[in-house]
């Protein structure tokens, strides 16, 4: 397994990251707990030491599971979460944080009679958030503390100071934002150092190499964490084009999971058959390797429910391509 440096941290952190969002089990249709922590730890066997959760993900459960997983494995982990994200089940104080969906046990709800869930990272929030973190996971320190959404009525310098308070305090190791504009991690740059920026990215999702994020990053040393590399299991190119998906899943409704669109990106993916035929991949592990490729500070988050997904999951992570191989992948991407 390849290992790389996690922003200017010091922390040896693997290519690939165990994405904790499935077993939490909301948005993707629920979650087995045992079959969850047998995923975690056949993670850590095969050396990804990267495990990324977050409060959202399953309003606390996908914290509890991996919690459940490390424990007495804590120094083999490097253990990332978020805040930023608070449930309101009763009033909340005008004017703080803002509105970013209703919600359910079940998924998002579209008729505004679920939880309230709001973006705010104002400071005293930022330290209870990371308190509760602490507790679910079993653990006094947080390798990477990671602001889950940017809150627009909190000035970024705030958020950047109490994250630094944190940092000198011991409780967290390396601080890193997710789902920001360029300007935002501009902000948050001149306060302190980023280690990690984590954004959606895929062969199918490529904004960061046109939005500036990117060559930020690069120009300042920051990690970035890929989420979502394969495009909720669409890049894997086996969905079946009549699958139907459970209630609360994410792709219900998505235009990309339509049985003909499934049925076109499975055919431009088998395309891919000679190259990864060469590193004795299936094409779906090659999407993997060529979204490390891109930035040799990049690392991919591979959500697995079990332990036969994270085997296959770790198969590409030596992988070297060629820039000929990875132009040819990204051809690709026109045909999708």
């Amino acid at each position: 397994m390849i290992l790389r440096e996690l922003g200017r941290s010091g922390i040896q952190t693997s290519v690939l990251g165990f994405g904790a969002w499935a077993i939490g089990g909301w948005l993707w249709g629920g979650a087995e707990e045992n079959d969850s922590i047998r995923a975690i730890h056949a993670a850590l066997h095969h050396g990804i030491n990267l495990v990324d959760t977050a409060p959202m993900y399953g309003y606390g459960r996908s914290e509890e599971v991996v919690g459940k997983a490390i424990k007495g494995r804590r120094d083999q982990v490097v253990l990332a979460t978020k805040c930023g994200l608070r449930p309101s089940e009763t009033d909340w104080p005008t004017g703080q944080g803002v509105l970013h969906f209703y919600g359910t046990d079940k998924g998002i709800a579209q008729d505004g009679k679920g939880i309230r869930v709001y973006k705010y990272l104002r400071a005293e929030s930022v330290r209870w958030e990371t308190e509760q973190s602490l507790k679910r996971l079993g653990t006094d320190h947080i390798d990477l503390m990671q602001t889950h959404w940017q809150d627009e009525t909190t000035p970024i310098a705030e958020t950047m100071s109490t994250l630094l308070e944190l940092k000198n305090d011991g409780k967290i190791r390396a601080i890193g934002v997710s789902n920001v504009t360029k300007s935002q991690l501009a902000e948050y740059l001149a306060v302190g150092q980023v280690d990690v920026v984590q954004q959606r990215y895929s062969l199918l999702d490529r904004e960061i190499e046109r939005d500036g994020i990117l060559e930020l990053c690069k120009k300042n040393g920051v990690s970035l964490l890929a989420y979502s590399p394969m495009r909720n299991g669409l890049l894997t190119g086996r969905i079946d084009p009549n699958r139907k998906f459970g209630e609360g899943d994410l792709r219900n409704g998505d235009p990309k999971f339509t049985p003909d669109n499934i049925r076109k990106v499975n055919a431009a993916l088998s395309e891919l058959t000679p190259i990864a035929r060469k590193y004795d991949l299936t094409p779906g592990q090659l999407i993997i390797a060529w979204t490390f490729a891109k930035y040799e500070k990049m690392h991919v988050l591979c959500g697995a429910r079990n332990a036969a997904q994270v085997e296959e999951n770790v198969v590409p992570g030596d992988i070297v391509l060629t820039e000929e191989e990875i132009a040819t992948i990204e051809h690709l991407a026109t045909k999708m």
